[in-house]
């Protein structure tokens, strides 16, 4: 029993989210995903059941699986994320189901920040509309590794191949302006069920693996940046008993890199060098370990290290500095303020920062910078300069996810404002 268990603890875990316009069935097809991979029990089921039957519809909706909120289930749209979990016997997935209405754009920037891969609906009638490019637009912005188009509703196209290959042509021209390394294209029913887990008989032209086959498949092994080594420290480790007491490691989650015993690394932002010692983990000693485990490391130096401050490799380092470059998605209800001041959390490091200035603001639509109205308020897109109060130690967003991004705070009330991208 226990071998199993270690097997399942042990299984690649892949991190996706829905985008979508509304009604595009989103949550439907999670729906669809999660019945037919059996990864919802009998009674779920019959709940659904039951209440497909109340509101009178013809099938059974599988999108209540996900609609969680009353608001949802009764508008019949998706409002909130919702995460769900389950697992097949190659890969554990956690879903991100994200709205598709514009007012909830930060609601999708908050599930696709964590991503390894997107899920976009395109309705198979309706074609590439305006909404879909916004996702596609904010997924390549976030730096999602891939991107997987799924052409929703060919039931009622009657499988067309035509009004596929057109759509997938279109979407083909609209990526190749935006940075993304990897999309794919599936046609499918999520009402029905074709070539979500099953293949579908209708659409026998189509020769690629169905939408399960390419989650459980898809390489991620290299989304995480393993060249520059990164470990932000969370917190220092002295655990002051008998059994360890002159023990004193560094907790964190590495960020990048391959750590190991014997490396040379310098400590920033005070420069000095040492040996590590020893990479532990919860089940005892490392030879090695990688993003994006979360490991204590201990050095042969009594080096002064504190929370916020980051091991790397003596020459590979980050970028230091107090003016920073951002593309920001505003989550604020209150407009970006010019000059306003703002805390910034960055990595496990906590600065204040000022807003010298805004240099643009994004049309989601039609990708054009926009530099005469630079009122930016929730849901927008902006390029933006911040001067912290202490330097800060990142990549740029693109070459490593997690030193890259920030968030800022407004002090008054605490409430996450903006998520950042550091260019």
């Amino acid at each position: 029993m226990s071998e199993v268990k270690d097997t399942y603890l042990d299984m690649e875990l892949l991190r996706f989210t829905t985008a979508g316009s509304v009604d595009d069935g989103k949550s439907t097809l999670i729906g669809r995903l999660l019945y037919d991979s059996k990864s919802i029990f009998e009674d779920q089921y019959e709940a659904i059941e039951e209440s497909s039957k109340r509101k009178g519809d013809e099938n059974v909706n599988l999108a209540l699986l996900t609609d969680g909120l009353r608001a949802e289930r009764e508008q019949g749209i998706t409002i909130d994320v919702a995460y769900r979990y389950f697992a097949t016997p190659k890969r554990k997935f956690i879903i991100a189901d994200t709205p598709g209405h514009i007012q909830y754009t930060r609601n999708m920037v908050t599930g696709a920040s964590t991503a390894n891969l997107a899920i976009i609906l395109v309705d198979a009638r309706k074609g590439v509309v305006e909404q879909t490019q916004r996702h596609t637009f904010i997924a390549s912005l976030l730096g999602i590794p891939h991107i997987v188009f799924c052409i929703n509703k060919m039931d009622l196209v009657e499988y067309d191949q035509e009004s596929y290959e057109k759509i997938k042509a279109e979407l083909e021209a609209f990526c190749t302006k935006l940075d993304v390394k990897d999309i794919r294209f599936v046609p499918i029913s999520a009402l029905k069920g074709d070539n979500v887990v099953h293949r579908s008989e209708p659409m026998s032209w189509y020769e690629g693996g169905t939408l399960l086959y390419l989650l459980e498949n898809i390489h991620i092994g290299s989304d995480h940046n393993h060249i520059d080594c990164r470990f932000p420290v969370q917190n220092v480790i002295r655990p002051q008993s008998d059994e360890y007491h002159d023990y004193r490691g560094y907790g964190g989650r590495i960020a990048g890199g391959v750590f190991k015993p014997g490396d040379n690394v310098t400590v920033l932002p005070s420069g000095f060098t040492s040996k590590i010692k020893a990479v532990d983990s919860f089940d005892g000693p490392l030879e090695e370990a990688y993003a994006p485990m979360s490991v204590t490391i201990t050095l042969e130096d009594e080096i002064d290290i504190s929370r916020g401050d980051m091991i790397v490799r003596e020459h590979n380092q980050p970028e230091v500095g107090q003016d920073v470059d951002l593309m920001v998605c505003w989550l604020g209800r209150n407009n970006l303020v010019p000059n306003g001041k703002y805390a910034v959390k960055h990595t496990s490091n906590e600065v204040r920062c000022v807003v010298k200035n805004i240099q643009y603001k994004v049309d989601i639509n039609t990708l054009h910078r926009n530099e005469e109205d630079l009122s930016v308020g929730m849901n927008e897109i902006a390029k933006i300069t911040i001067r912290t109060t202490k330097p800060l130690l990142f990549d740029r967003y693109k070459r490593n996810r997690v030193t890259g991004s920030l968030i800022l705070i407004d002090e008054a009330t605490n409430e996450t404002v903006c998520a950042g991208m550091i260019v």
